[in-house]
């Protein structure tokens, strides 16, 4: 068989149900072999940043790899947003992408472009293939580096010369690739060692990332909390990974996190990190950061322990392993105590905000929660609307939440919700996007419908874009500049315009009389929440303090 006809052999073998892609000259002759299988369906996005971002929602719902194609040149190019949101936030994909012959590589020919080359910092791995009896192998080890120890992407730059060779087929059934090692098992003389230091923790504090959800250990970190009864505080990434409604449960740490957890973090004396880096959004100012805690940190990339934080028990493995062998060496210990110092911590501090002036989102974001009860899968874009969703949707199941953490890509929300629509995991998906995101790329409208997609959509309309001018507000001294939208479209009109049910919601009596028949609606529907332009996200922490000294 052909090249081409192996790649799509291979998906199959891999267990592959949907691609995502935009075609063109290079990349053709896998279009063509996909014409044949009845196995794989190819969703046509609008745009190539589209389809890797809708393979990264898809993957971070499912847990599986997410798949997407694009030719050479300016369609590998397009990719390579989504390709670096994915590498910093650890998600499984793995790209195809057409190249020129392999006979004018380095000649600057039509749609010629240096992709390995380009994403070499931002992909796990890259292959250039030049060998057409390779390609079995190649794909079958993409998929495994891609799925396996820390999660990432994968690029495969197909030359068109090499996918219209001849191959005899085989799969292969194993994958070795020396070098590639990564630890899974913890070292038994360091989980007894932390074992021991939680018996004789008095203020243990458990700060779960989103390791927790790509090692599918959302059980084992529930279970370790009610054992040790140790409050648990969440990344952002790792929101959804511990229910929301549990008295254990405080919230999103750092930047914007709730006031409790930045304070329990303070003045714990333990502080147990699986799975999370200890990034600049939770950090803030090294020095004050869990001052009085011994930091054990679990996690399976060597090369974030110690990275940011003076660890002084670090333990390498896969953090559902890792705890499946720590649980059963634990004891329940008494902490009374130090739970009601919490429990005093959520009294005093609680997320609140002021009922006035306008349209409240945090109001929008609750009553999503209340009507839900937690359990829809919710997409973001990034900006305001992001941190309100993390700080009033309590999530209470696993990979509920979708969002670009690490690289912060407005515009991503739209094509992943799509991607976590086509799924199919018989969950309500929500997008709660901003007027800035949702006109990046909108245009992905057309391949929601295209897929008779049953999306809700919340645009948080404050014609700004409400972070830069939240930041501007509290680091110039207000002076606005290019934040501020003078015309937008009518989004509710823009909707009807694609064949959606568009809403506009004003007040807060709106959101009771509308919200209902939304989430009920058996198809897709767009609501346009104009909300006030100088509602901030709060609590934060300014510059140049600590994670304690945040302001609300």
């Amino acid at each position: 068989m052909t090249v081409a006809e192996a790649i799509v052999r291979c998906l199959e073998k891999e267990g592959v149900k949907v691609v995502f892609g935009y075609p063109g000259g290079a990349i053709l002759p896998v279009y063509d072999a996909l014409y044949h299988t009845s196995e794989i369906k190819h969703v046509l996005v609008r745009h190539e940043q589209g389809a890797v971002h809708a393979a990264d929602g898809y993957a971070r719902v499912t847990g599986k790899v997410g798949v997407c194609m694009a030719t050479s040149g300016p369609g590998a190019t397009n990719l390579v947003t989504g390709i670096a949101n994915a590498y910093m936030d650890s998600i499984p994909i793995v790209l195809f992408t057409g190249q020129v012959p392999t006979s004018q590589i380095g000649t600057d020919s039509f749609q010629e472009v240096d992709i390995t080359g380009i994403t070499l910092p931002i992909t796990k791995h890259n292959y250039l293939v030049k060998n057409p009896n390779e390609v079995p192998s190649i794909v079958k080890n993409a998929f495994h580096i891609a799925s396996t120890g820390r999660p990432g992407p994968v690029l495969i730059d197909l030359p068109k010369d090499v996918t219209t060779a001849t191959i005899d087929f085989k799969y292969p059934t194993t994958v070795k690739l020396r070098g590639y090692k990564p630890t899974y098992r913890g070292h038994p003389y360091k989980i007894r060692e932390v074992a021991e230091i939680i018996r004789k923790s008095r203020k243990p504090v458990i700060y779960a990332g989103g390791g927790i959800l790509s090692a599918n250990a959302a059980d084992e970190l529930l279970q370790l909390a009610e054992t040790i009864s140790a409050p648990v505080t969440n990344t952002f990434m790792g929101l959804a990974s511990f229910p929301g409604n549990h008295p254990l449960f405080l919230g999103m740490l750092g930047l914007h996190g709730t006031r409790y957890a930045n304070l329990a973090v303070t003045e714990c004396d333990l502080l147990i990190a699986l799975g999370a880096r200890f990034d600049d959004r939770v950090v803030l100012k090294l020095g004050t950061f869990a001052p009085n805690a011994t930091v054990i940190h679990i996690d399976i990339d060597p090369a974030e322990i110690g990275k940011i934080i003076n660890t002084h028990v670090p333990l390498v493995g896969d953090v559902k392993l890792v705890l499946k062998a720590l649980i059963p060496l634990l004891e329940r210990v008494d902490r009374s105590e130090w739970l009601e110092r919490i429990k005093e911590l959520k009294g005093q501090y609680p997320l609140t905000y002021r009922d006035e002036g306008g349209l409240k989102p945090q109001f929008i974001i609750e009553e999503l929660c209340r009507l839900t009860e937690g359990r829809a899968i919710v997409v973001t874009d990034v900006g305001q609307h992001q941190m309100w969703v993390a700080q009033y949707y309590h999530f209470n199941e696993p990979r509920s939440l979708v969002s670009s953490g690490g690289l912060g890509t407005m515009g991503f929300g739209l094509p992943a919700a799509v991607g976590a629509s086509m799924a199919e995991i018989g969950k309500q998906v929500i997008l709660v996007t901003g007027d800035g995101s949702i006109q990046m790329t909108m245009q992905e409208l057309g391949t929601l419908m295209e897929q008779r997609l049953p999306l809700k959509i919340f645009i948080m309309n404050n014609y700004s874009l409400g972070m830069v001018r939240q930041l501007q507000e509290f680091y110039h001294e207000g002076r606005y500049m290019a934040t501020t939208f003078r015309f937008h479209p009518d989004f509710a009109l823009l909707a009807k315009a694609y064949g959606i049910p568009g809403y506009t919601i004003q007040t807060h009596e709106d959101v009771g009389r509308l919200l209902p028949e939304i989430l009920s609606a058996p198809g897709p529907a767009i609501a346009n929440c104009l909300i006030p332009q100088e509602e901030n996200v709060l609590p934060m922490v300014l510059a140049g303090k600590g994670i304690h000294e945040a302001i609300d």
